[in-house]
């Protein structure tokens, strides 16, 4: 199973910036989808953004025009650039990959924004 790797959360403030990377053991393109979901004390994991292998990407409405997802394959690594973060945007935020059936975790690194 492929290891997954976060890197870039912090404390910000709101109306801040964040890039939170997600760097694969393995050749990214394979995985059929990539991406980060965030969980909030007390909330359910949501998706927050997703890649899929042709390029297309979704975003949560909650974060559609301030959250950008990328992926570099040469890195083997996926980008979540967070502008004009809010208080809400608080959680700790995961990376997945999905290849078939298989879904991959990371361990989850943590944004909070203060207000």
């Amino acid at each position: 199973q492929v290891q997954l790797v976060e890197s870039g959360g912090g404390l910000v403030q709101a109306g801040g910036s964040l890039r939170l990377s997600c760097a694969a053991s393995g050749s990214i393109s394979s995985f059929n989808a990539m991406g980060w979901y965030r969980q909030a004390p007390g909330k359910q994991r949501e998706l927050v953004a997703g890649i899929i292998s042709g390029g297309s990407t979704n975003y949560a409405a909650s974060v559609k025009g301030r959250f950008t997802i990328s992926r570099d394959n040469a890195k083997n690594t996926v980008y979540l650039q967070m502008n004009s973060l809010k208080p809400e945007d608080t959680a700790v935020y995961y990376c997945y990959a999905r290849y078939g059936i298989v879904i991959s975790w990371g361990q989850g690194t943590q944004v909070t924004v203060s207000s």
